[in-house]
């Protein structure tokens, strides 16, 4: 039997209302999946997806569910070519910039948006969607070497005639999900996210499912650990201007793993029977210069890492991947904005100075509702030129097709009380990723003073699902899973 589910597109959804119901559809998603199969009592599970929630929310279907399943993605779409160099739709959001600042004209901002998607599957950056695909290969819950398989390929037609026959043996032979979703899977595709500098989403993403699967809470410190082991071995686009088309001709996942074998865990079992360890040895890294070895990396720490300090004593995102190297050291003004439209509307009207940086709160679980992320203004930022000399933190999230420095996901965040609520136009906030910290240069008395008078700000939000999740959700920090 084929049913489907929800399917809102993130591209579509940024910088409006929309954004603040995308994570929280992944919990729809889950449950949707979730109800069919009890409902129809379905022995096993053949998953198709591709988009930035879909992946994730049917991953934590086949953990709650623990019944056969296996995940098939769509594939990556090949990219746009613009003055010879590769683009996804991401440059329409840029190009708005441009035309603002006199660079481009009316026609050829039109003649952009008519090649930026030039064809069917997953935008081909390595963006949620792209990642979320990757990491089911690690997590052993697709096909080895098929997720960056591009969409047009005819071999993604043989991914789906041999995923329907090894659904029918995994559902023979009694391997469940939670066979396969176990520490050590998860732990492979942690190590994978911190090697390739994927989604900061993912993070959420693997929170959820680790949740999903029964093993407890996966804590941002089992990140922040690993990512000063794990070294940067692939930088993908938006990191770099090497497309999903580039890492698939790399050797995609499998390559991969093959030069993360010495530190992945080699019990983890796969769909296809065998332990990713036996499928890394096989392996053949293809494209030297876009899959590094341990042993000559790319950078010596991870491209995603984990903040602390007074801001987010609970942690943050940033990925230093996507960071300029001149940034990893940064401190600036903040210049604080209680909305994402207020901050849009500030840096298009040329009212945002270099060297500031942007603090963007209410937009957490809880405060947004429903974390929205922060895509629009760093975009907006690098149009205008103001993305190397500017620093945007956040209660909310990042898509993964934004660069530059960014730090989202603070916990506590400010509908919570988070220190976040607390900050000041003209605060010197430092940001510095090779200690790992994120800091609000006031001192704890004024916090505290400030704290007295604090007055909590609750957004507007339609009845209906994004108040149930504003009431349920729990903090970034732990996934921003309903509770």
């Amino acid at each position: 039997m084929t049913f489907g589910t929800i399917a809102p597109c993130d591209g579509i959804a940024e910088g409006h209302i929309g954004m603040r119901y995308i994570l929280a559809a992944r919990e729809i998603i889950t449950a949707s999946i979730e109800i069919m199969t009890r409902a129809h009592q379905f022995d096993g599970l053949v998953l198709l997806g591709s988009c930035d929630k879909i992946v994730p929310g049917m991953l934590m279907a086949a953990a709650r569910l623990d019944l056969p399943a296996i995940l098939v993605n769509g594939g990556p779409m090949y990219p746009a070519e613009y003055n010879g160099k590769h683009w996804d739709g991401n440059i329409v959001t840029e190009a708005i910039g441009w035309k603002q600042r006199g660079e481009i004209s009316d026609d050829e901002f039109r003649r952009i948006e008519d090649l930026a998607e030039p064809g069917p599957g997953s935008c081909t950056m390595y963006g949620t969607a792209n990642t979320m695909s990757c990491l089911a290969e690690t997590l052993g819950m697709s096909l080895p070497q098929t997720a960056t398989i591009p969409a047009i390929d005819p071999e993604r037609f043989e991914v789906g005639y041999r995923a329907g026959q090894r659904i029918v043996g995994l559902v023979r032979d009694g391997v469940t999900a939670r066979k396969i979703l176990t520490k050590e899977a998860i732990y492979n595709a942690m190590c994978a996210l911190l090697a390739t500098g994927g989604s900061t989403n993912a993070i959420l993403h693997l929170q959820a499912i680790h949740h999903e699967a029964g093993l407890g809470q996966l804590s941002l410190h089992e990140f922040d650990v690993l990512s000063r082991k794990i070294p940067l071995l692939a930088a993908i686009y938006p990191a770099s201007e090497y497309d999903m088309i580039d890492f698939h001709q790399a050797g995609g996942i499998a390559a991969l793993e093959r030069e993360l074998q010495p530190v992945l865990n080699e019990q983890a079992l796969t769909v296809a029977g065998t332990k990713e360890a036996v499928l890394a040895k096989v392996a053949q890294t293809l494209r030297p210069e876009i899959i590094h070895s341990l042993s000559q990396p790319i950078k010596p720490e991870a491209g995603v890492a984990i903040l602390n300090g007074n801001i987010s004593p609970l942690g943050a995102v940033i990925k230093p991947a996507a960071v300029p190297d001149h940034m990893t050291r940064f401190s600036g003004p903040a210049v604080v904005f209680d909305s994402e439209q207020h901050a849009i509307d500030q840096i298009q009207s040329g009212n945002v100075a270099k060297g500031s940086v942007l603090v963007l709160r209410y937009e957490g679980p809880k405060g947004g509702p429903g974390m929205p992320e922060m895509y629009k203004p760093m975009k907006f930022l690098e149009g205008m030129a103001l993305s190397n000399d500017c620093a945007l933190i956040t209660d909310g999230r990042f898509s993964g097709s934004n660069r530059g420095l960014f730090v989202g996901h603070i916990s506590p965040e400010a509908a919570d009380g988070g220190v976040i609520a607390l900050i000041e136009d003209g605060d010197m906030i430092e940001i510095d990723i090779p200690r790992r910290v994120l800091a609000l240069n006031v001192e704890d008395a004024q916090l505290e003073v400030r704290r007295e008078q604090w007055q909590p700000l609750e957004k507007s939000a339609p009845a209906g699902f994004l108040q149930l999740y504003r009431e349920r959700a729990s903090c970034a920090a732990q996934g921003a899973v309903l509770t």
